[in-house]
């Protein structure tokens, strides 16, 4: 007798934007499978009974749900994906569109989440920072760093913000030293989203003068618990998360990393400071106090370490062998909505950062201690439907000091370089007024910020505007223009090579765009921006160079003055396809121009790339395979001081950053495969790093010079080989 059945039908939608998602595998036993059309509809008609309903494809969090079928019912769900790097949830995140902000009071923004991000971060580091390397207007031509620089400023200039706090230095590096690697600190795992602003950036972030990164991280699940185990070439980590409370008013998050890339560097550059270890261990937690209070608790505790014993007989007296670095954030966020138009948010945080150098007999090369308490607050309220007033105040309690030595072979007592050793504030506030005209095809923005800091007693009044024109269903003009100030490091005001004077960067920035949108998913769009840059410290005796023909020998310790000015100007293309199906990614171009002024010379950048190419593209083959490309070209930059090549040698020259490294290019090429199992998936990365094997350099030093031929002596490093790496996740 045949068996009585009855019949499910489905959708399933991605949880970021609601966009049906295809090539789903659907599984109710091994007899009843399906995967998903181009609609992301399902049929299946299995007998009558209880079922547990398996939902998964490579990239997305697995789903299992009970599913009861009786005799004869038609049963209609919807099954809602959450990519693995955003929280797990039943409901839809929806957008207007994959390319809209949250916010549109920054029309230079970029937007990076889900698995581009993921699939960006490359498997050897799986770091969330390598992933903003790929944007447009970005430059990285060094393999070994996670920090980067945007529109020929370097990383120095631009905030890393992390659930709304601006953060000091959050990565596994190695301080006061002048190495070239570095590694984030926080987990990619765990961040939701990521915005770059690129230009005239809203006044709402403080104290940079040359772009913004607003990271967000994710809150765990609160639909049940989830475990995630992982290993690949560069670490191995676990993580977890689940709901809070038999009611579910919150979930935690917690996870923990640590890396054996070191071990790998070890063989393979055998020179390089890049041979550091790292440890790290994160938390999230999310609670609802009550239907209108929200409090979220970050918490993050990381290490990283360098021991170089094994390669002691080949360093000098004043090469680092060990060296540790020790970084500690706290961040306690809430959020009140006392009615429909009203929003109150602040933020409590600390932040601690530790390290000490020492050489081959043990003795201290340098040392050093930051921290800093931040307070801020921030009002939005509804006036009107569409035009929020927004205000806000921030204040930040910081404290520095250290110091950096050098050795004489044969002399035990030490040349002090330098040290600092300060407290002080930085407070301000903001004003933000959005509004839209002509049925919303004009929308615009003005703001406002005031800051002053306490130890060089600058108060700052900075202004910012921002318009976007709709001209039609597809296409719109976007302008932007904003006055920006960035304060001296603490260390550099209290340095006998500072001083308590020193004036704060002040850079203008203009940005002007205009988007077409070829499709909801699909757009082009060109982007113009011009930032103009003044009183940026300076060491302009640092560097020996040639005066008239002769030799210029530098004092022992210059000092830094407000002495440089500058410009960067240039233009971007984007084309850009979005989407969970099938064909996403990007092919960009820049070309940039940043030029430097100190008293009469005038000069490129040291981070003035001229043209940069950027192309990414990520295809889900199959529910359980998704191929992925990235493919960077970055025109050289300068090498920094006054050198010029002649045949294979370098000598000292009148003209600074004369001479550039060799242009940089690199391909990777990802594959992630998954596999379900009853109550696992497991997902397996495979990635080749330069897949053409193309030979990229990265200048590392100036090693001084001979005074009678005038040669110059410089160090290169080489960037990374062909090098494949796999990693494997397992998720329950």
């Amino acid at each position: 007798m045949a068996q009585e059945r009855a019949e499910l039908h489905g959708t399933v939608v991605d949880a970021r934007g609601g966009e049906a998602l295809s090539n789903v595998q659907i599984q109710l036993t091994a007899s009843y499978r399906a995967t998903t059309d181009a609609a992301g509809r399902f049929s299946l008609s299995p007998p009558a009974g209880d079922y547990v309903l398996a939902v998964s494809t490579v990239g997305y969090h697995l789903v299992k749900r009970p599913v009861h079928l009786s005799t004869g019912e038609i049963k209609e769900i919807e099954i809602v994906l959450s990519p693995d790097t955003f929280r797990q949830t039943d409901t839809v995140d929806a957008h207007l569109s994959p390319f809209d902000t949250t916010r549109q009071d920054s029309p230079a923004t970029l937007v990076l989440a889900g698995n581009d991000a993921k699939n960006l971060a490359s498997v050897l580091a799986d770091d969330p920072l390598r992933s903003v390397q790929s944007l447009p207007g970005v430059s990285s031509n060094n393999d070994f760093d996670a920090r980067f620089s945007l529109r020929g400023a370097d990383y120095s200039r631009i905030g890393l913000y992390l659930d709304g706090v601006l953060l000091h230095a959050p990565f596994h590096a190695l301080e006061g030293q002048k190495v070239q690697g570095s590694a984030t600190a926080f987990n990619g795992d765990m961040v939701e989203q990521m915005e770059l602003h690129e230009g005239a950036f809203p006044e709402r972030f403080q104290d940079r003068s040359a772009g913004i990164l607003d990271v967000q991280t994710r809150d765990g699940s609160r639909t049940g618990t989830s475990f995630r185990i992982a290993a690949s070439a560069s670490n191995a980590g676990v993580m977890a998360e689940g709901p809070l409370g038999k009611k579910k008013r919150g979930s935690w998050l917690v996870g923990a990393r640590k890396s054996y890339l070191q071990y790998i560097f070890a063989r393979t550059f055998p020179d390089t400071n890049f041979i550091f270890g790292f440890e790290d261990a994160q938390g999230r937690l999310s609670y609802d106090l009550t239907s209108k209070q929200h409090l979220t608790l970050y918490v993050l505790e990381s290490f990283s370490s360098l021991d170089r014993h094994t390669n002691l007989a080949a360093l000098g007296v004043n090469s680092l062998v060990t060296a540790g670095y020790h970084y500690t954030l706290g961040n306690l966020g809430w959020r009140y909505t006392p009615g429909a138009k009203l929003l109150l948010s602040a933020h409590a945080a600390w932040m601690r950062e530790k390290f000490d150098n020492n050489n081959p007999s043990s003795l201290p090369l340098g040392a050093g201690f930051y921290g800093e308490w931040v307070g801020n607050a921030t009002v939005a309220w509804m006036w009107n439907a569409h035009s929020p007033l927004e205000v806000g105040i921030s204040a930040r309690r910081l404290r520095d000091q250290g110091f950096a030595t050098q050795y004489q072979t044969g002399n035990p007592v030490p040349r002090l370089l330098d040290h600092f050793d300060g407290t002080g504030t930085v407070g301000g506030g903001f004003v933000e007024q959005p509004w839209s005209a002509w049925s919303g095809r004009l929308h615009f923005a003005a703001g406002v910020r005031w800051d002053r800091n306490s130890v060089d007693q600058v108060t700052a009044v900075s202004p910012q505007a921002s318009a976007v024109l709709q001209l039609s269903a597809a296409t719109r003009i976007q302008l932007a223009y904003g006055q920006y100030v960035q304060y001296p490091e603490l260390s550099l005001l209290t340095s006998p090579l500072g001083a308590r004077g020193l004036l704060p960067i002040r850079s203008n920035h203009f940005v002007a765009g205009i988007e077409q949108r070829l499709s909801d998913r699909t757009r082009l769009r060109v982007e113009y921006y011009n930032r103009a840059d003044r009183d940026l410290p300076f060491q302009s005796l640092y560097d020996p160079r040639l005066i008239d023909g002769k030799l210029f020998v530098p004092p022992p310790n210059p000092p830094y003055r407000n002495s440089m000015r500058g410009y960067s100007r240039g233009v971007e293309f984007y084309l850009q396809r979005s989407s969970a199906n099938r064909a996403t990614g990007w092919i960009s171009y820049a070309y940039g121009h940043t030029g430097m002024r100190d008293s009469t010379d005038r000069f490129p950048s040291d981070f003035d790339q001229r043209h940069t190419i950027n192309v990414y593209g990520g295809y889900r083959l199959k529910p359980t395979v998704n191929l992925s490309l990235h493919s960077s070209y970055g025109s050289g930059f300068p090498i920094p001081g006054y050198i010029q090549k002649i045949g294979t040698l370098y000598y000292l020259t009148n003209v600074r950053n004369q001479t550039r490294i060799e242009s940089y290019s690199r391909t990777d090429l990802r594959v992630n495969k998954s596999w379900t199992r009853d109550r696992w998936k497991i997902t397996l990365y495979g990635e080749v790093v330069n897949l053409t094997n193309r030979k990229n350099y990265l200048f590392d030093s100036f090693n001084g010079y001979n005074s009678r031929t005038l040669q110059a002596n410089i160090t290169r490093d080489t960037m990374f080989p062909i090098l494949p790496s796999v990693g494997i996740v397992l998720e329950r």
